[in-house]
């Protein structure tokens, strides 16, 4: 497992849970607006910490950690990640999987194995537009197959999505919450233009936070419970 990152504490990557975030090198997309660009690019030049660190951390702060957040990068390109996941649990930890859905299969798996307590998946933009927002031709491969089974999972879950102005527009919004009709949870996040993969990205301008708070109520009506993170 390439883990080429640990926050030891974290009171916003675990929805109501003081965490730990672990964060896994290599990723199948290029989505342009991207910060974590050195996770993406090049993991292999950034130190790796070992499983058993990983661990022995964790066994030495489980009268305070209240869940484990495994995050990349995309954690599911890792054929070892439920092995390593059942390692966590078997410490007594809730985990909760950041993902972009590309690996249905994998996803598939740790849901049926009970490993996983909560599941944050990224949307990128409206289906159509996911080539251009993930960075790859086939981007969209197993994200809808993604979507129906973390909605029917019976595991905690949210899908999230960063708003980028030149890429989402109130159209847009709306054609999602028509795509996850019914979804328990969704998040906007706010862009910031920090080291993205695409440097044009650098110059691009955040929406206002009024806008994002507009963009929540035209998803109110598909989905459930809808916020912004700022």
């Amino acid at each position: 497992m390439p883990i080429k990152g640990l926050q030891k504490t974290s009171l916003i990557d675990y929805p109501d849970r003081l965490s730990a975030v672990i964060f896994l090198g290599g990723c199948n997309y290029r989505c342009p607006f991207c910060h974590n660009s050195e996770l993406v690019l090049n993991p292999d030049k950034m130190p790796t910490i070992t499983e058993e660190e990983i661990l022995a951390f964790l066994k030495s702060r489980k009268q305070w950690v209240e869940g484990v957040v495994i995050t990349g990068g995309e954690p599911t390109i890792h054929q070892g990640l439920p092995y390593f996941i059942e390692k966590v649990k078997q410490l007594g930890f809730p985990v909760k999987l950041d993902t972009n859905g590309t690996n249905s299969a994998m996803l598939r798996q740790l849901i049926k194995a009970g490993y996983l307590d909560y599941i944050a998946m990224d949307i990128k933009a409206p289906f159509l537009k996911y080539a251009e927002a993930s960075g790859i031709e086939n981007g969209a491969v197993d994200v809808k197959e993604s979507v129906k089974d973390v909605m029917s999972s019976g595991v905690k879950y949210e899908f999230r999505m960063t708003v980028v102005p030149r890429l989402h527009k109130e159209a847009d919004i709306i054609e999602i919450g028509q795509w996850l009709n019914g979804a328990e949870k969704f998040v906007l996040q706010q862009f910031r233009p920090v080291s993205p993969i695409n440097p044009d990205y650098k110059m691009e301008k955040a929406y206002p936070r009024s806008k994002l708070d507009n963009f929540a109520e035209k998803l109110r009506p598909f989905i459930k419970h809808v916020e912004v993170r700022w």
